[in-house]
């Protein structure tokens, strides 16, 4: 079992807290209106991928935090860190005190952990007006890239969230995979049993929290050799980048309705005039969904092939 301290911080009230308590608490974002203030910090073992613990410091943002964090417990706050979170709140009164508050820890970063990973997120983006939210991101975007650059930080990623929509699925799934070692291998294998299903996309959940761990889809030849073989048959596109992290948004919250009824999630079909979806759990931490538009592949041969590719993940999907 191994352990990876995940930095979380941010200035008070930038909705730390909260998004922490939806991916991994399984909290509605309606619910966590309910949430205190943190104070100081939060020590939280999170549990993912079965064998994986994120050791999860949820740090207060109050100034005063602040001050201890880089002076009295610089080192005990910053010292092997394997991902700083830091969250920026787009609708800060005071946005030059919270830059002041960033470069200071990724001072402290660099000096106590320089291979950490760095992951910025820009918050409560859904206060924004939509027509101006790729604008305003992009803006706080440049600001981030500079303000690292000053510090000599030039890997990091920036991603837009809102706790009421599937941005922050997207940003947390980014986050979590790179702590999954032999993630290039898991889509190897993944890739596999895509063509072997004749699928048009195959998708890994992480079974408690819903993100999604690796994905894999048809290929442009497959697509065209399907076209040859079998005349009047084309798979369906799929436009929405952000598709797969609204299913795990909905699927999520179907799956705590289920458990406040006292029922348990096994899986799902849904079909209609385009494709069928098959949701399903597969190995003892991943839930798989596998998209087929083929209107000539047999429901019982794509659950045939989940049931029978089980045993064969479960012994590389990782350990750690």
């Amino acid at each position: 079992m191994a352990k990876k301290k995940v930095l979380l911080m941010g200035k008070a009230h930038s909705g730390k807290t909260s998004m922490r308590s939806i991916i991994f608490a399984n909290y509605l974002a309606r619910d966590t209106t309910r949430l205190s203030p943190t104070l100081d910090v939060e020590h939280h073992h999170v549990r993912f991928l079965g064998d994986l613990v994120l050791n999860l410091w949820d740090c207060g943002g109050q100034d005063a935090f602040y001050e201890s964090y880089f002076e009295r417990d610089r080192e005990t706050i910053f010292r092997s860190v394997e991902l700083l979170i830091y969250v920026f709140d787009i609708e800060s009164e005071n946005p030059e005190k919270d830059f002041d508050h960033f470069c200071g820890v990724l001072e402290a970063i660099e000096e106590n952990s320089p291979d950490a990973r760095i992951f910025v997120l820009v918050h409560k983006m859904d206060l924004v007006a939509v027509e101006d939210r790729e604008t305003i991101l992009e803006e706080r975007k440049r600001l981030i890239s500079e303000s690292c650059m000053s510090c000599g930080v030039e890997n990091f990623q920036c991603y837009g969230t809102s706790i009421w929509d599937e941005t922050l699925y997207k940003a947390w799934s980014e986050i979590v995979t790179n702590l999954i070692p032999n993630i290039g291998l898991l889509e190897t294998h993944l890739n596999n049993f895509c063509r072997i299903c004749d699928a048009d996309e195959v998708v890994l959940f992480e079974r408690a929290t819903f993100l999604v761990i690796s994905h894999a889809q048809a290929s442009d030849e497959e697509k065209k050799e399907d076209s040859a073989l079998v005349p009047h048959t084309k798979r369906t596109q799929h436009f929405d980048p952000h598709r797969f992290e609204k299913i795990s948004n909905i699927v999520k919250q179907f799956k705590l309705s289920c458990g406040k009824a006292q029922s348990q999630f096994q899986g799902m079909e849904c079909r209609n005039s385009r494709f069928t979806a098959f949701i399903d759990a597969f190995t003892a931490n991943t839930y798989i969904m596998v998209i087929v538009s083929n209107p000539h592949v047999q429901t019982a041969a794509t659950l045939l092939n989940i049931q029978n590719a089980r045993p064969h993940f479960e012994r590389f999907i990782p350990r750690i």
